[in-house]
């Protein structure tokens, strides 16, 4: 006689057990749905997952009827696209970096905000107008609103105005998180890249302002959090080390000193598990025959990867990357196993333009980004964006981000 189970009926300590054997968001996702008793053995929230395949943030067409208020998520999983309600994300705003699952977002305000695209959870940094070298702030100097030395400390350099838009768009290269800002176990840090003054800054949880990382040796190209620390590279490869969260008063810094790797047009860090990889990307000009309007816009040729051997130290060439794929651009960089993911490539690197605004600073905007194999040196287009098809991409560019749901 064939017994039937009622798996809506499990112990509820047996479905929470089964539940943290899942990897994907999505999975979980699923096994929520399942039944009203599996909804509600489990946490709302997995707190479990290890890192997940990034999403791609498409920029906002005027062509969609909800431009205003959604935003495209491109699965490269599921090959799919995901419209997310996110006014904040508007077509007025900037995305300077995403880190941890979290938007880093920029508008004609001095507000920064962190945006975590699945929860909607909102928190704010210390403002723009908090930073050292920002002499002065007032929404009355109209086109003309910050005051914004050239130097620091303030009073050592020259002094230049920037509207809303140009302090929005050219003040800050890139904002890495130390941590999900809702993690209970940890205080997040964050640290900023500025543009003009080739300094990073960074502030605590809870801070008013932004904090001027002192003994900087020279411009950071990127900067990721890695074992308790921050990292920064310069053009050259020269790695800066900054512990900020050991010393409540003043960083530690420390640099290890490489021989310097030159003829790259970027550096990008990122962490592989033990291994600490330095990619440098290179750029060519081409021409993009626009009707009645010849355009110069830059693209990327290659790639080169190298980790870094304590012994020395020194920068070793990688000729593959294994089972790894990276994911660098404005996101904090990535490196996952291909194999855990469906439709990830292995030993590739998945890159979006986070460079230049002069590739995008028109209507029809096109961006610099794809997958680039290392065995063979080969480029192909995202699937959600044939390079040579009649397709454009709108300002901004393209962004990773890890689905977070913490």
């Amino acid at each position: 006689m064939k017994m039937e189970v009622d798996w809506t009926e499990l112990p509820a300590e047996l479905i929470e057990a089964i539940s943290k054997k899942l990897k994907f968001y999505s999975d979980y996702i699923r096994f929520q749905r399942v039944c009203r008793n599996w909804r509600l053995s489990i946490p709302k929230t997995p707190n479990h997952l290890p890192p997940q395949l990034p999403w791609l943030m498409l920029p906002q067409s005027q062509s969609q009827s909800q431009s205003q208020t959604h935003c495209a998520f491109f699965n490269l999983s599921a090959n799919k696209v995901h419209l997310l309600n996110l006014p904040e994300a508007s077509l007025r705003s900037r995305h300077c970096g995403s880190s941890h699952g979290w938007v880093i977002i920029l508008d004609e305000t001095p507000a920064i905000l962190l945006l975590n695209p699945l929860t909607r959870v909102k928190i704010h940094l210390p403002p723009l107008s908090s930073f050292p070298n920002v002499v002065s702030f007032s929404y009355f100097d109209i086109g003309r609103e910050y005051t914004v030395a050239s130097y620091l400390p303030a009073g050592a350099g020259d002094r230049y105005n920037c509207s809303l838009r140009q302090m929005r768009d050219s003040f800050i290269k890139k904002i890495v998180l130390s941590s999900s800002p809702v993690d209970k176990d940890y205080n997040f840090l964050a640290v900023a890249i500025l543009n003009q003054t080739a300094d990073l800054a960074y502030c605590r949880n809870g801070d008013q302002c932004w904090t001027l990382i002192e003994g900087m040796q020279s411009y950071s190209e990127d900067v990721i959090y890695r074992k308790g620390s921050f990292y920064a590279v310069d053009k050259a490869g020269l790695i800066t080390v900054c512990d900020i969260a050991g010393d409540k008063d003043k960083p530690r810094v420390s640099i290890i000193q490489t021989p310097p790797q030159f003829g790259g047009d970027m550096q990008y860090l990122v962490g592989s598990e033990d291994e600490l990889l330095l990619v440098t990307r290179y750029l060519d000009l081409e021409f993009d025959f626009e009707p009645h309007q010849p355009q110069l816009v830059y693209r990327t040729t290659r790639f080169e990867v190298f980790k870094l051997n304590w012994c020395g130290p020194q920068w070793e060439r990688m000729r593959s990357l294994g089972d790894t794929a990276l994911f660098i651009g404005q996101n904090s960089s990535l490196a996952l196993s291909a194999s855990d993911f469906p439709g990830c490539l292995a030993d590739c690197i998945y890159y979006t333009d986070d460079y230049s605004e002069s590739n995008y600073d028109d209507v029809y905007g096109e961006h610099d980004l794809g997958i680039f194999k290392l065995e063979d040196g080969s480029i192909e287009p995202l699937p959600c964006y044939p390079r040579y098809s009649h397709f454009r991409l709108r300002w901004p560019p393209p962004l990773w981000v890890t689905p977070n749901p913490c």
